[in-house]
């Protein structure tokens, strides 16, 4: 049976093109998780008409707001309103356990602690390790998006016999590689066509590596201004909100 993942929001952190913040919502016929939970998705997803409580797993790539600031909004809707019982799982990088106390006090004090109707499980996964979540393997990999031991990482996901990576925001490194290499669907970031900048990648950088990370199916995401604009993307399967991918 084929995977399908939707892009609950494919957006940078400053809303480039009216988009949503960073999340991906992958279902199959035993997995159901979203991979990154910005700040914005609880709303994109009721837009969507996801049943959040059916997710079972959160995939945090790093701890940005535009990538993981959802998650006070995603946990305190589940506790209040939608009445959640099923337990959840986050995978994250390392530290996810002080992160989550951070901005869940952050958002709403007194949040981090309060008591729920369903259990909560927090799986720290380092550069270089994996975890496995029922039937779902996430590989870690290093991505470089600012300082040394962000962390930040990259992930490829396995479930059902099928494979989804995911470059994070990252500029090149060749861990992308392993990640990547053929992989029925790798999501890549591609902020600008060809300008430069530190802690995010090109399109000429993804061109340029192509034959190394030799994916099945190519997804631009998290375009800037530039990137919607310009007359290459039409060339590029391109990310768009609340898009579906079907990987057969």
């Amino acid at each position: 049976m084929a995977l399908s993942l939707q892009f609950v929001g494919c957006g940078d952190a400053f809303g480039s093109g009216g988009r949503f913040n960073t999340c991906f919502h992958l279902t199959g016929e035993r997995t159901n998780l979203l991979i990154d939970c910005g700040a914005s998705s609880l709303v994109a997803m009721k837009k969507l008409g996801i049943d959040r409580n059916a997710i079972g797993l959160i995939v945090v790539t790093h701890f940005h707001a535009d990538h993981f600031g959802g998650i006070p909004f995603f946990m305190l809707d589940a506790q209040f309103f939608s009445k959640r019982r099923e337990p959840l799982t986050i995978v994250g990088p390392v530290g996810l356990e002080d992160w989550y106390e951070r901005v869940m006090e952050t958002a709403f004090p007194g949040s981090a602690h309060a008591a729920r109707k369903f259990d909560l499980h927090l799986v720290e996964v380092a550069a270089g390790a994996s975890a496995e979540v029922a039937e779902v393997t996430v590989h870690a990999f290093q991505a470089l998006h600012g300082p040394p031991g962000g962390p930040y990482l990259a992930v490829r996901i396995e479930a059902e016999g099928r494979s989804v990576a995911y470059t994070g925001d990252t500029e090149w490194t060749p861990d992308l590689i392993p990640a990547a290499r053929d992989a029925d669907l790798f999501i890549a970031e591609a902020y600008f066509r060809d300008r430069p900048v530190a802690t995010h990648l090109s399109l000429n950088t993804v061109e340029a590596h192509l034959d190394e990370l030799r994916p099945r199916l190519l997804v631009l995401t998290h375009m800037s201004d530039d990137m919607l604009g310009h007359p290459d993307r039409a060339s590029y399967e391109t990310a768009e909100d609340g898009k579906v991918i079907v990987i057969a």
